[in-house]
């Protein structure tokens, strides 16, 4: 039985992880800030009404991981803020409110997390293959797109520094997913893949992708977008 961490789980991916971890027999801490109304009840699962986007709020995850958990064996870094909007449109409020949950957000937590890690621990950022360098890129999400290339660089780094503790960190880069998310940034595109396959994808590396990577970006991806 692991202790998983996953944000953004009032909907998509995330949701359907933590259903499926708890469903596994694993203890999920559910952070979003809207809480599922399917989440609440469920056997395994806390739910913790968080914006990762403001600091002072993570201080509610410490605060539950020092009293209850005390350690921690994988966090899902899986929430994300998505703006379609051109660049010279884009004011750099809007631009950092992007980063405050893309990326401030993960370097966050992370940091919070950090102590309650261990030998073995894995830290799964999901990514997205905007984010990757060289791949093809989609007018109107210079915002989103960047940020999820700053968040490969933060795990890589990560990885080095905590290599000496045995803790992991990995990147997934996942490409067209039908989620709400998806709907926003591509109207009327349908995408192969539905976000409880991606979840089963996901829950399966997280669990054992650490055996094998360290400090990598795999591409998920079958289409373009």
């Amino acid at each position: 039985m692991k202790k998983i961490i996953i944000t953004g789980t009032s909907r998509g991916i995330g949701h359907e992880l933590a259903l499926q971890f708890a469903h596994a027999g694993h203890q999920v801490l559910a952070l979003s800030r809207n809480i599922s109304q399917t989440l609440l009840g469920q056997e395994n699962i806390t739910c913790l009404s968080v914006d990762i986007s403001k600091e002072e709020e993570l201080v509610q995850v410490n605060d539950f991981l020092f009293s209850t958990w005390k350690n921690v064996d994988a966090v899902i870094h899986n929430a994300g803020r998505l703006l379609l909007k051109p660049f010279a449109e884009t004011t750099s409020e809007e631009f950092e409110n992007i980063y405050k949950v893309n990326v401030f957000g993960v370097a966050n937590l992370t940091r919070i997390c950090l102590p309650y890690l261990q030998k073995g621990s894995h830290v799964v950022t999901i990514s997205s293959m905007g984010g990757i360098q060289g791949s093809m890129k989609f007018a109107g999400l210079s915002a989103y797109s960047s940020s999820k290339g700053a968040v490969i660089t933060l795990s890589e780094l990560l990885a080095e520094e905590c290599k000496e503790q045995g803790i992991a960190f990995n990147v997934l880069a996942l490409g067209s997913v039908q989620t709400e998310m998806l709907a926003e940034a591509f109207p009327g595109y349908q995408a192969p893949i539905t976000a409880s396959e991606m979840a089963n994808y996901i829950f399966d590396f997280t669990l054992n992708g650490n055996k094998y990577f360290n400090g990598k970006v795999l591409q998920v991806s079958s289409t373009t977008p």
